[in-house]
């Protein structure tokens, strides 16, 4: 068997392998050493082959895939500082538990650590930032397929069990490295996966109906990544508890009108009232997914420590930074939709939820109608959407979402990187999303998160698209403007303000996008409604940072004044 034959062998049984997995997507960025696994994935049928030239994007665009459809996602590059380029994604990824199979091309063991070019020390590259890693063996005259497969086997379910994450392939190849296309693969040695149902067991079911009794009962939503089942919202109807829903919960949209009264939209907001707090103690929580975006509601926990606190983690490693969750429910949230619970009669804890909730958007209403700012223009953003994806950057982005993404029943769902919580790599992610789910996408970004991964918009030339970014233009880092260090003036400007006085109209011009410069809100309206000729669109939303802080403050201020006088 010459070399081609047996590395044709190979690649095509690592493809197959993964497909008979489950991976239905590849992200590829060119280089050499990665030709032959590149070759195969091309030529495997199950696989969609996705192109980015930039392995940081690439990354994070794969990130995004996996995000939006709940799948694992190949990534496939050269050997070298192409693999370190992956990095970040790895570390996000790991964080927010998003299932990656990551492929890195090796130079073969004898040109490791002997100054060949574009080799350097792959072996556990991303280490502890991935679930598992392997050095595979090269291809050879007697391959071990039986032993590749059962590798790619465990690398995806690796990836997909809980705590789902990133796992590392690394695939030394000796050159030539082009395969014979004319070779068919003969399926063999592959494995099949067999789960079964998973179901509370009867304690955790009897401390649950238990607990739900209780009248003074919060219901905390985390990140979700699908719409919650008719079932969910049956069951909060029956628990007529108030259910504290963060953003990317994904509560707040394509809502049941009929428990409308139930989601509290604006917790971040009300809990800035010491008042309302202090009046307000639950004697239960139950917490579905990971900790909310708002840190009010993480120090508003963290402060009266419920008697229970149960949060619902299919992971052994349970997320409680604050070290405060008295329970730890290893298990699917679908049980709890079908305990044997009847419905709760009204009460006033739930009423007092709801009154202030309302409150804040009677306040809100006026004050968007009276002033502008970033979190005035978001609002205007989220009440144009539908039927649509709105993928949004972390910093203060998400955290206007948080406040002024107002519950609806609009088919909209969020998206955003808070495994790490970083800014880079946002505009890739946002195409990832956009390109499984097939449908409009807006991403909502800052100026410095959009500049950082500026180079993610050539993602517009490898495929279709349709996305509309909307970029928050201050000159800088906004969010610093409402920390501490933002009293210090000495040095803030050059250490956290950090302005660039770039414009990014030239940026859309290079990646042939529609382009608006707004700084009104019927300019910004107008931009938002007029038809997309391009694939992307980018409005640029001019801001102040002073102006930004104060009306913010301006409305949280209005709040808290009317929360505490009642």
């Amino acid at each position: 068997m010459t070399n081609r034959k047996y590395l044709t062998e190979y690649v095509s049984a690592f493809t197959h392998s993964l497909v008979n997995q489950g991976v239905k997507n590849v992200v590829i960025s060119p280089g050499s050493r990665s030709t032959p696994l590149a070759y195969a994935c091309m030529r495997e049928e199950g696989l969609t082959v996705y192109r980015q030239i930039d392995e940081r994007s690439a990354a994070y665009f794969a990130l995004g895939m996996a995000k939006a459809s709940g799948e694992p996602v190949m990534l496939l590059c050269t050997s070298g500082t192409a693999a370190a380029n992956y990095f970040p994604a790895i570390v996000e990824a790991f964080y927010a538990r998003i299932p990656l199979i990551v492929v890195t091309a090796d130079r073969p063991h004898e040109l490791r650590e002997v100054g060949a070019p574009q080799a350097i020390n792959q072996i556990n590259l991303f280490g502890s930032h991935v679930k598992w890693s392997v050095d595979l063996p090269m291809p050879e005259e007697e391959n071990r397929l039986d032993f590749l497969v059962r590798h790619l086997h465990r690398s995806v379910k690796n990836a997909m069990s809980e705590p789902r994450g990133p796992v590392h392939l690394n695939v030394p190849f000796r050159e030539p490295l082009l395969l014979d296309f004319e070779q068919q693969y003969k399926s063999s040695a592959d494995i099949e996966h067999l789960q079964g149902e998973s179901k509370l067991p009867s304690p955790v079911e009897e401390f649950l109906v238990e607990t739900i009794q209780t009248e003074k009962g919060l219901l905390v939503i985390g990140e979700m990544t699908e719409k919650m089942p008719a079932e969910f919202w049956s069951f909060i109807r029956k628990l007529n508890w108030p259910v504290l829903a963060d953003p990317l919960s994904n509560v707040r949209s394509n809502i049941d009108e009929s428990c409308k009264d139930l989601i509290i939209d604006s917790y971040d907001a009300i809990l800035k009232s010491s008042g309302f707090k202090s009046s307000m103690v639950p004697d239960a929580v139950i917490r579905l997914g990971p900790q909310p975006v708002s840190k009010p509601l993480t120090l508003f926990l963290a402060s009266v420590k419920p008697k229970i606190y149960a949060v619902f983690d299919e992971s052994p490693m349970m997320r409680d930074a604050q070290s405060v969750v008295t329970h730890h429910i290893q298990a699917s949230t679908e049980g709890l939709w079908e305990l044997p619970i009847q419905t709760k009669a009204d009460n006033l804890y739930t009423k007092k939820w709801t009154a202030a909730s309302e409150l804040f958007w009677q306040l809100a209403e006026v004050h968007c109608n009276e002033k502008l700012d970033e979190g005035v223009l978001a609002k205007v953003l989220f009440e144009e959407l539908d039927q649509c994806d709105l993928i949004v950057s972390s910093s203060m982005p998400i955290r206007d979402t948080d406040t002024y993404f107002k519950s609806t029943a609009c088919d909209i769902m969020i998206y955003a990187n808070r495994g790490a919580n970083g800014i880079d790599g946002v505009v890739s992610t946002a195409f990832g999303v956009q390109s499984v789910k097939k449908r409009p996408a807006f991403l909502f970004i800052g100026d410095l998160s959009f500049l950082h991964d500026m180079n993610g918009l050539i993602a517009s030339k490898m495929q279709e698209t349709d996305l509309t970014i909307v970029v928050m233009n201050n000159d800088g880092g906004g969010i610093f403007s409402y920390l501490p260090q933002s009293n210090e003036e000495r040095y803030f400007e050059d250490l956290f303000g950090t302005p660039t006085g770039l414009k990014f109209e030239d940026a859309a011009r290079m990646y042939d996008a529609d382009y608006a410069a707004v700084e009104t809100k019927g300019q910004f309206l107008e931009a938002l409604r007029k038809d997309k000729q391009k694939p992307v669109k980018i409005i640029e939303v001019f801001t102040d940072r002073e102006t930004n802080v104060r009306v913010h403050r301006e409305l949280w201020n209005r709040l808290v004044e009317e929360l505490d006088g009642q």
